[in-house]
């Protein structure tokens, strides 16, 4: 070891004694953090085991034979249909974008990803209005051909199943496109030249080597698109898709039964619980190792000519069109025929600064409690840390309705649990501090999208060495100076795509807003809400294209992520 110095600097010889219990004793509070998270994402469940034990009278029956057949009939061929649509415009598009090179290529590898700024609900809103009896399509068709009424001619109801699978696929196909995309593009080449040196044709390359190596990869993308497929409400609300989403919320609110709403939510839960499996088993048997920078080769692009390129770059350009382009224009052009923005409504004021400080604590708390917990399992190593920062975040598997449902009873009985001891002290009860508060909002934020930040965060300390850790430690860095002086330079970066994502979901969640939200409070996902329902949605176009307009940043911020997670740098 090395001595003290003259200079009466502390030596090496004393620092490392202290320094371990210093670090532990630092980590035990995060380790705490992390054990609340975990209790924190399991307390809407337990909660919802409980509810559904209640009385239903005969509200039972009346679910079982009306109710719950047809929706579980429509919530399957709605998944069922998402699914197909999200795997062929997605899978398709990354591997077009991929192995070949035509006009246009470069802009539409990160514009296909632009769909995910636009909430499902707003496109719902959207295509019912441009595809409607009075909408600019139908009258359109109406002018030239002479016809008076709808009797006189056929057009497809986009109020309809195959209307919500299609509006669905539109928009969440970028979960897929992204997944296959990035697995596409870390295939070295040797795979896709010694298969074209034996004749392959790129369609067969693909068929049996680049899907198979591709397949966990989409398989968590579809998962990805089809557990939010589950958490929409205003989609399928709107379009007239009775799914077991919906299901929840009008047993709860229109036949106020909370028991009953629970049971449903249970079974929704079995869904939740396939999914997940199906993802499992899609991921199982498939390993891939990417090369490594200095050895990979990547598979320059087959350059087409003649009438292939263009067809390439529209079949690759209208899902953008269809999902991003066509919505946001119409949008813009609703804001300005009705002047929104010059005769801006000052009622949409209260909304977005509620909207934009709602955000912000959730996310807040979100990085807080994401990268505390992270923390905790990298200084302890243990595996029960471990298991609850895994526990903390099958949030994201839970549909809003559903969480919000579980949430109710928990909060509750914490604001019981405040008034029984303001009682014990004399005074007065302190009334519902959670549950009739916006606190609700926050906290159900908070749960939902904690999976967002605990996966950048672990995606972030996994870039930094542990022998970093150990020269702070010898040292005699306490895990605050750690957390300042390394940690937080290095993971600035997932912190801020960690922040900017759990921000604007926030902003977009409809199901647990409406749910939650307290009396007289209005979020910009509620306020677009009450115009849809009211006929007028047209009217809350200016929020729409708010959620629009800062959804685009954090879009383009997961395409970056992807490429810069699974792709090695080319030197």
């Amino acid at each position: 070891m090395i001595a003290a110095h003259a200079t009466g600097r502390p030596s090496l010889k004393r620092r490392p004694v202290l320094s371990p219990n210093r670090l532990r004793f630092g980590a035990i509070g995060a380790g705490a953090i992390a054990v609340g998270a975990a209790l924190l994402a399991i307390a809407p469940l337990a909660s919802l085991a409980v509810l559904a034990f209640g009385p239903t009278d005969d509200l039972w029956q009346h679910l079982i034979r009306y109710v719950i057949p047809p929706a579980l009939v429509q919530t399957a061929l709605l998944l069922v249909g998402v699914a197909a649509v999200t795997i062929v415009i997605g899978v398709g598009t990354a591997w077009a974008v991929t192995t070949f090179q035509f006009p246009g290529r470069d802009t539409l590898t990160w514009m296909l990803a632009l769909p995910l700024a636009i909430p499902t609900y707003i496109v719902a809103y959207v295509y019912v209005d441009l595809l409607g009896f009075f909408g600019p399509v139908q009258a359109a068709l109406r002018a030239p051909f002479g016809w008076k009424s709808a009797a006189d001619y056929w057009f497809p109801s986009v109020r309809s199943l195959p209307g919500a699978i299609l509006l669905m696929g539109l928009v969440l196909y970028p979960y897929v496109y992204l997944a296959a995309r990035a697995m596409f593009q870390t295939q070295a080449a040797q795979f896709a030249e010694a298969a074209r040196v034996l004749g392959a044709r790129p369609l067969r390359l693909a068929l049996q080597i680049s899907l198979p190596l591709a397949r966990p990869a989409i398989a968590v993308g579809v998962a990805l698109a089809l557990l939010e497929t589950l958490n929409d409400i205003g989609l399928s609300e709107y379009l007239g898709v009775q799914t077991l989403t919906l299901s929840i919320f009008t047993t709860w609110l229109n036949r106020n039964s909370l028991p009953g709403a629970a049971q449903i939510a249970c079974a929704l839960l079995v869904f939740v619980a396939a999914l997940i499996l199906l993802e499992r088993y899609g991921r199982s048997g498939r390993s891939f190792t990417a090369m490594t920078q200095q050895g990979a080769r990547f598979s320059s692009r087959i350059v087409l000519k003649g009438p292939a390129r263009f067809v390439a770059a529209l079949a690759c350009f209208a899902p953008v069109v269809l999902g991003f382009l066509l919505p946001a224009g119409y949008l813009v052009a609703e804001v300005i025929e009705r002047g929104l923005l010059v005769g801006f409504d000052p009622g949409l004021i209260r909304p977005a600064l509620t909207t934009v400080a709602l955000a912000a604590a959730a996310t807040l708390l979100v990085l807080a409690l994401a990268f505390s917990a992270i923390a905790a399992a990298r200084y302890l190593r243990h595996a029960f840390i471990d298991a609850c920062v895994a526990i903390a975040g099958i949030g994201y598997a839970i549909p809003g309705t559903v969480l919000a449902l579980g949430l109710l009873t928990p909060l509750v009985l914490v604001d019981e649990g405040f008034n029984a001891i303001a009682r014990a002290f004399g005074g007065a009860g302190v009334g519902l501090i959670f549950a009739g508060s916006v606190a609700a909002l926050i906290i159900a934020y908070v749960i939902r999208f904690l999976a967002i930040a605990l996966g950048f965060g672990q995606a972030g300390f996994a870039r930094i060495a542990p022998e970093f850790d150990d020269v702070a430690r010898m040292l005699g860095a306490g895990p605050a100076t750690l957390a300042r002086t390394i940690h937080w330079p290095l993971i600035r970066p997932a912190i801020w795509g960690a922040a900017l994502l759990v921000f604007v979901d926030c902003l977009k969640e409809l199901p647990a807003t409406l749910l939650l939200r307290p009396l007289n409070v209005e979020t910009l996902s509620t306020y677009i809400y009450q115009f849809a329902t009211r006929g007028s949605f047209e009217e809350g176009a200016l929020a729409a294209l708010i959620i629009v307009a800062v959804g685009i940043p954090a879009v383009l911020m997961i395409t970056r992520h992807a490429d810069a997670r699974f792709i090695p740098r080319r030197r």
